[in-house]
């Protein structure tokens, strides 16, 4: 393991924040504090985020199972849910699932690892995290022990199994594709949408076409709300990338310009919130006719009773769809004390959550494993759609995904609100990830 890489991401950690799933207006690890019922019998007293306490083994079992998540909110008490199903089916290695806020657990499993203390036996990490994970030497090849199992590529939507094949190994199973959409009030729509929709898809340019009509009465056309996401769907509708070679980051181009003037001209003529705004309460409130979002916030729109319906995000060309998506992955922490034995668990517990996932899909995700698809319940629920999509799913693998986002982070709502170029703003961003990497190398 290259321990020195390890230091210096261990020093860099602490100061990035979220990198994947959560926005200006919500996250999925919401740092709320989760149920974890039903494993009692397997550790001693636990408390969310503990991930040095002590694991006793029940009586009858060869053992226990650690597995960490980064689900601290509501999305915790659905996996805690499908562990307790596990559990319920008297396996060998009873599962202990420990809900860690995602910076935390990204911060604490390469330090497990380093020490050899704590290591888990299997964690969730965000997609865009694998490949630098991967390379400094923290995760275990699926490749090397998957053997006959029945955790086989066919059994996963391909887009996310693919993205953890890295130098030759596989380094992730999907739990779920989850991706940024369009929710659109269907009443403001009768309205003022004029047909727009028809062909189920919305462009910019149909924004404005309707934007003086909404603005006439009061209601704003369009949210934008995690602007970093917004970003990097139009971006990569584009065929924009973080990187060209793979390492040196040239998002500083005409594509990532052409998205932002594409905002600078939204604002400019008033037809997206004003800044300061709460988009994704105004929308809720019914203020805003079309919203991007992610798929997991729906049950906020069933709770409020908005007659609301979830599309393909917004596209400059109506041939042309790009949905930013990530993907939670089933990662192997490199753990030369977890046996063979054990492992085959790990695997016969990962194989049973994909196939008993629904509950996942009830807390607003798509899960990955094939046989949720065809599910009559999950057919019926708004993001199901989202299943079968491949090129639309627009999956970021840029190794230092986190530092390029980070950086982008601090200049969209600038170059959004005017108070930076675009150029300026992008040439920051580049600048700010190269630095960084420059720290990690």
């Amino acid at each position: 393991m290259a321990k020195r890489a390890v230091a210096l991401f261990l020093a860099m950690v602490t100061s990035l924040s979220l990198v994947a799933c959560g926005s200006g207006s919500s996250t999925e690890t919401t740092g709320e504090t989760t149920t974890n019922g039903g494993v009692a019998e397997t550790q001693t007293e636990e408390t969310e985020g503990s991930a040095e306490e002590q694991v006793s083994v029940a009586p009858g079992k060869k053992g226990a199972i650690e597995f960490w998540t980064v689900f601290t909110g509501a999305d915790g008490t659905s996996m805690q849910a499908m562990v307790d199903a596990y559990n319920a089916t008297n396996p060998d290695y009873t599962v202990n699932h420990r809900a860690i806020e995602a910076n935390d657990l990204y911060l604490k499993m390469p330090l497990a690892i380093q020490t050899g203390e704590d290591v888990p036996d299997v964690a969730i990490n965000h997609i865009e995290r694998v490949p630098l994970f991967q390379e400094m030497g923290l995760l275990d090849d699926y490749s090397t022990v998957i053997g006959d199992s029945n955790v086989k590529a066919e059994n996963y939507n391909p887009k996310a199994w693919a993205m953890s094949d890295i130098a030759g190994g596989h380094y992730g199973i999907p739990l779920d594709v989850h991706s940024f959409c369009l929710y659109v009030n269907m009443d403001l729509y009768e309205k003022y949408g004029n047909g727009v929709m028809d062909d189920g898809v919305l462009t910019w340019d149909e924004v404005k076409s309707v934007g003086e009509a909404c603005k006439a009465d009061g209601i704003t056309p369009l949210g934008i709300t995690w602007q970093r996401v917004y970003f990097l769907s139009s971006y990569a509708q584009l065929g924009g990338t973080l990187s060209t070679d793979g390492n040196v980051p040239d998002f500083n181009n005409d594509k990532a310009k052409k998205v932002f003037d594409t905002w600078t001209d939204l604002n400019e003529s008033g037809y997206i919130q004003k800044d300061g705004d709460d988009p994704w309460q105004m929308f809720l409130g019914g203020n805003i006719m079309f919203c991007p979002e992610g798929i997991w916030m729906y049950n906020n729109i069933k709770d409020t009773g908005l007659n609301a319906k979830m599309f393909d995000f917004p596209v400059f060309d109506a041939g042309t769809k790009g949905n930013w998506t990530s993907s939670h992955q089933f990662v192997l922490p490199k753990n030369p004390n977890r046996d063979e034995e054990k492992t085959q668990a790990v695997l016969d517990f990962i194989d049973f959550i994909g196939n008993n996932s629904l509950e996942w899909a009830k807390a607003g995700q798509v899960p990955a494993h094939v046989a949720i698809k065809d599910v009559a319940e999950f057919q019926d629920m708004p993001q199901a759609f989202f299943a079968d999509e491949n090129d639309e799913l627009k999956i970021y693998d840029y190794k230092y995904y986190g530092y390029a986002v980070e950086a982008l982070d601090k200049i969209t709502g600038e170059v959004l609100f005017g108070r930076m170029t675009a150029e300026d703003g992008l040439n920051q961003a580049v600048q700010e990830t190269e630095g960084r990497i420059e720290m990690g190398e």
